[in-house]
């Protein structure tokens, strides 16, 4: 039987979730409850709660990303995997990864890390690069804005690091949860210690999940937030970089 998975999006000439031009495949369903979600209608991965989502099958996927070949070509671009957390639907995740494979397309999972270790390891071969979600470090914190200890995030980031420098992190930077100083600074810490991952992306806050909790209709538990100025994005990369991280602002 053909592969199957649950996808609630399928992006076009995307190009802030790796290098070059891409094609952005989003998978429904993620074991976290970030808060601040900006794609709230993926977390749950049931096909029935009424969101967004399409079944589709191996063939029609690689179908769709195989219409942007010529861009992938001229730009250096490929196909991301999203959500959503690709993670959690890994059969249909590694037969899209081996496919891409045989065309020779990049590949690029965007994660939030809460997998097994054996399963990072069934995909690590045929994944170019990683794009690792690292949001707060105090791990009470963590449960609290996310529903879930980061002890397993943690882990999987040392093991992927150990592997090679196929990881670059992203942060995103909500005011008052991940945008203060003691966690920033633990971030750092961490980090300094991985010497294979020297990339960086700083996120800013984006109002696009509180339009997306009204029109789904669903609880939005931190409230309105202002985006980080300029200046407060440049301190928090001037941070990294005075300890060498190649810092990015933005995806």
């Amino acid at each position: 039987m053909e592969p199957v998975g649950n996808i609630f999006d399928l992006k076009k000439y995307a190009i802030h979730d790796g290098p070059g031009i891409r094609t952005t495949v989003f998978f429904k369903g993620c074991p976290l409850d970030c808060w601040w979600c900006h794609n709230p209608e993926c977390r749950n991965g049931d096909v029935s709660d009424g969101l967004p989502n399409r079944q589709m099958t191996l063939a029609e996927v690689m179908t769709e990303v195989a219409k942007d070949e010529i861009f992938y070509d001229q730009s250096g671009g490929g196909v991301t995997f999203s959500g959503g957390e690709p993670m959690t639907q890994i059969d249909f995740l590694d037969a899209l990864l081996t496919a891409c494979r045989a065309r020779r397309f990049h590949t690029v999972v965007d994660t939030c890390g809460y997998a097994s270790a054996e399963e990072f390891d069934r995909i690590y071969d045929r994944v170019d690069m990683f794009l690792y979600d690292l949001k707060i470090m105090d791990d009470k914190a963590h449960k609290k804005y996310m529903g879930l200890s980061n002890n397993l995030i943690l882990e999987n980031l040392t093991h992927l690091a150990a592997r090679g420098n196929k990881v670059k992190i992203r942060i995103p930077i909500i005011p008052d949860i991940t945008d203060n100083a003691a966690n920033i600074d633990a971030i750092i810490q961490f980090l300094d210690s991985r010497k294979n991952v020297r990339d960086v992306s700083l996120l800013p806050y984006n109002l696009f999940g509180e339009d997306k909790f009204k029109r789904f209709s669903i609880p939005n538990r931190m409230g309105h937030l202002s985006t980080p100025t300029d200046a407060d994005m440049a301190a928090i990369a001037g941070k990294f970089r005075e300890s060498g991280f190649r810092v990015k602002i933005g995806g």
